[in-house]
């Protein structure tokens, strides 16, 4: 028998490779596989706890097409995504264009606008609950000061998804603000420079060089910031538990409540593969625009 090559001798299916490859599969499939996939079964059977599971194929899932709770979550979770990603974009952007300038103590001033990412969210959460309150709350004193009536805030349906917007924009700004920040920082000068003396005024170089140069970073903050709002949880729970009635409940809170609260865990198995698959095709769309944004010059 002729003797193995170096290329198969030194394969990844060598015998002496698998005491080191065995537990890295025996994690991802026990941490990953095996919840997905007992997911999967658990979304095809009619599940209450404290009765035996039995199996129902697909009606879970048709059940969704008629639920009218989960379109409403649906509804709740696109826009609160969609602001939690566009104002933390546009203000972070403007942030990053502010202290790259040579302003004074712009080290320090930095240190304290990344402040609020540091933050936990329960923590945030109470601090802003107490802000929001419609006759203690030091924001509509601040109202009061300019004249303008006192709003409800979280507490009224109409406001209560703004407001959870503004809290996710004040404490996640500054992680887009690092990312377009670093983005500058790796900007050639050269540009600026010909623009300069080619008689461009401001605007001009922040719209045909900055903004062109700085897509690819925003692309990324607005895919971290997009994958991190549509599953928001913590923030949402702890200020409204989804109310007042389900104004502010996304689909993330209407699966909580399926599976832990109403102990439907086999429709609630079934949210969470729908939505699963929702978060799959968001990511794909979000990544295929990443890698149109390049750079133009």
């Amino acid at each position: 028998m002729s003797a193995a090559s170096p290329a198969q001798a030194s394969g990844p299916l060598r015998p002496g490779y698998w005491p080191f490859i065995l537990p890295a599969l025996v994690l991802v499939a026990a941490v990953i596989v095996f919840p997905w996939l007992f997911t999967l079964w658990m979304s095809t059977n009619a599940w209450q706890v404290g009765s035996a599971p039995h199996f129902v194929g697909l009606d879970n899932y048709l059940r969704l097409a008629g639920d009218g709770r989960f379109w409403e979550a649906m509804g709740h979770t696109l826009s609160y995504t969609a602001l939690s990603v566009l104002a933390p974009l546009i203000l972070g952007t403007l942030a990053a264009l502010v202290f790259d300038s040579k302003m004074p103590i712009r080290g320090v001033l930095r240190g304290i606008f990344v402040m609020p990412m540091m933050a936990t969210p329960v923590a945030v959460a109470l601090v802003w609950t107490m802000m929001f309150h419609p006759q203690l709350g030091v924001l509509n004193y601040l109202l009061s000061l300019l004249g303008i009536p006192a709003q409800a805030w979280i507490f009224e349906q109409g406001t209560v998804i703004p407001s959870l917007v503004l809290v996710e924009t004040w404490q996640w700004t500054p992680l887009v603000m690092l990312i377009v920040l670093g983005g500058l920082a790796s900007m050639p000068r050269e540009p600026f420079e010909s623009a300069q003396i080619d008689g461009a005024n401001g605007w001009q170089k922040f719209r045909y060089i900055t903004l062109p140069m700085i897509l690819p970073f925003m692309m990324i903050a607005v895919i971290i910031r997009s994958i991190d709002a549509v599953k928001s949880f913590d923030i949402i729970y702890a200020m409204t538990q989804g109310g007042p009635g389900t104004a502010s409940e996304t689909i993330n809170l209407y699966l909580y409540n399926v599976a832990f609260a109403y102990y439907d865990l086999g429709y609630g198995s079934a949210i969470a593969v729908v939505f699963f698959v929702i978060i799959v095709v968001m990511s794909l769309v979000l990544l295929h625009l990443r890698q149109r944004a390049k750079w133009n010059i």
